[in-house]
């Protein structure tokens, strides 16, 4: 399981929102790129990356900070969320040298545009699904849906999804733990990998979804907890490699 650290680029700086609101947000660093220095010197071997305001605006605005930071570190695997709704966007990501980028809002509300994408950009898609009680929320979580976060992972099975980040949007930034039955249930409903977000606070966190990890979890990401110092990155690695 990876350890996948989360820089949310707002206003090109680095930031932490708490439930995805964007008026609770805390400045961790004005330097998004010394920021994912510092997690690649404490072994990361991805980076999750997040457009706050493109989330929001439909379309990149933080794009020059994600750049920069790929071009920093070409061989470090990325990924990056936050207002991807065209062919054009995913296309600018992965000419900037990201590796994977996360379809969220469209996903939910237009899935025929996860099949077209995953055939045009294969082996780069990722979809995020970010659920309250179970049911997925869309743009930037200002819209709770009908739809069943579980019965949307089944539906993208056939498409070449590459993974699966699941959010439970009510541990997100809340540092109240992650909630692991629901992740497993989310790594269960299909065969697609699930990277497990929202709430990871501590080792024990690390150590409950590493325990279930052969249900189909294949990575953590983490974003307070590390800028807190309740987690340190390079000892939940070690321990999941161990």
């Amino acid at each position: 399981m990876l350890i996948i650290p989360a820089i949310d680029l707002k206003d090109g700086a680095c930031v932490r929102l708490r439930q995805g609101l964007m008026e609770d947000s805390t400045v961790f660093s004005d330097d998004p790129t010394a920021m994912a220095t510092k997690w690649v010197e404490q072994g990361c071997r991805r980076l999750h990356l997040v457009d706050l305001n493109g989330a929001f605006e439909g379309k990149p605005v933080n794009g020059d900070v994600v750049t920069a930071i790929a071009k920093a570190y070409p061989e470090l695997p990325i990924q990056i969320g936050g207002g991807i709704r065209s062919a054009d966007t995913i296309d600018y990501y992965l000419n900037a040298g990201v590796d994977y980028v996360i379809i969220g809002t469209k996903a939910v509300k237009e899935p025929e545009f996860v099949t077209k994408m995953c055939k045009q950009f294969a082996g780069h898609i990722i979809v995020g699904l970010d659920a309250k009680d179970g049911l997925v929320a869309t743009d930037g979580w200002a819209e709770v849906s009908e739809v069943k976060a579980t019965d949307l992972a089944k539906r993208f099975e056939a498409d070449g999804v590459s993974s699966i980040v699941y959010t439970d949007i009510a541990r997100d930034g809340m540092m109240q733990g992650v909630n692991v039955e629901a992740t497993v249930a989310m790594a269960q409903a299909s065969t697609i990998p699930v990277i497990a977000s929202g709430g990871i606070t501590n080792m024990d966190d690390i150590r409950a979804l590493s325990a279930v990890a052969d249900k189909g979890i294949c990575g953590a990401i983490t974003g307070r907890a590390i800028y807190e110092g309740t987690l340190d990155v390079r000892e939940a690695q070690a321990y999941c490699d161990a």
